[in-house]
């Protein structure tokens, strides 16, 4: 099992990661907290002191079209917020 899918971009995680030393991380739906750290200390290289996660539901998307209402869900998925010990940082940009 894959634990770590792929890291989290976004504004706020930049910021977290930058004010707080947080990661964020799309991870496998079966995945516990203790085989996320083990993975995040493998790759990378660091120091996690504590792991949050939460399950995200797919989220309704409607759309009006000529044939009618189209209406889907967007993929569930399992996010994993880790804490690195003051010092650690992980570095997405090095691999562009």
């Amino acid at each position: 099992m894959n634990v770590l899918i792929k890291p989290i971009i976004t504004e706020k995680m930049t910021q977290g990661a930058e004010k707080l030393n947080r990661y964020g991380f799309v991870v496998d739906k079966r995945a516990n907290k203790l085989q996320i750290k083990s993975a995040v200390e493998k790759m990378y290289g660091v120091t996690v002191k504590d792991v949050n996660t939460m399950n995200n539901a797919g989220k309704w998307r409607l759309r009006y079209t000529r044939q009618g209402m189209q209406v889907g869900v967007a993929n569930r998925y399992k996010k994993a917020v880790v804490t690195l010990k003051s010092g650690d940082t992980i570095d997405f940009y090095s691999n562009l």
